[in-house]
């Protein structure tokens, strides 16, 4: 069986800075796409990050977020800086079970975590 288990998330002021962790168990995703989504309240879920050879970033979180991963580990990682209210969320780790990169669509991708919670007081 399948999961993504992340951790990291919590209370922050703004400018601080988080580090959430996604470790994948029951197959690896060292060549899949793995990608961190956030839903905010009353917003739809949204990429933050991918990455697989190459990472993206939306825009909002450009210069100020970082993902990596530790195919050794099958983990990937959300570095999170200069935090701003905005940021609040839960965010998601995904990974794509089939190839194919540069799709950050909801809809592409197979196995989820359950969410944790990242609150950014102002």
């Amino acid at each position: 069986q399948v999961q993504l288990v992340e951790s990291g998330g919590g209370l922050v002021q703004a400018g601080g800075s988080l580090r959430l962790s996604c470790a994948a168990s029951g197959r690896t995703f060292r060549s899949r796409m793995m990608a961190w989504f956030r839903q905010g309240p009353e917003k739809e879920r949204a990429v933050v990050a991918a990455i697989l050879w190459t990472t993206y970033y939306g825009d909002s979180v450009k210069g100020r977020f970082t993902t990596s991963r530790d195919n050794a580990k099958n983990t990937i990682y959300l570095h999170m800086n200069s935090l701003k209210p905005e940021d609040t969320a839960v965010y998601y780790c995904a990974a794509r079970g089939s190839s194919g990169d540069k799709n950050y669509s909801v809809s592409a991708y197979d196995y989820w975590g359950q969410g944790t919670q990242v609150t950014v007081s102002s």
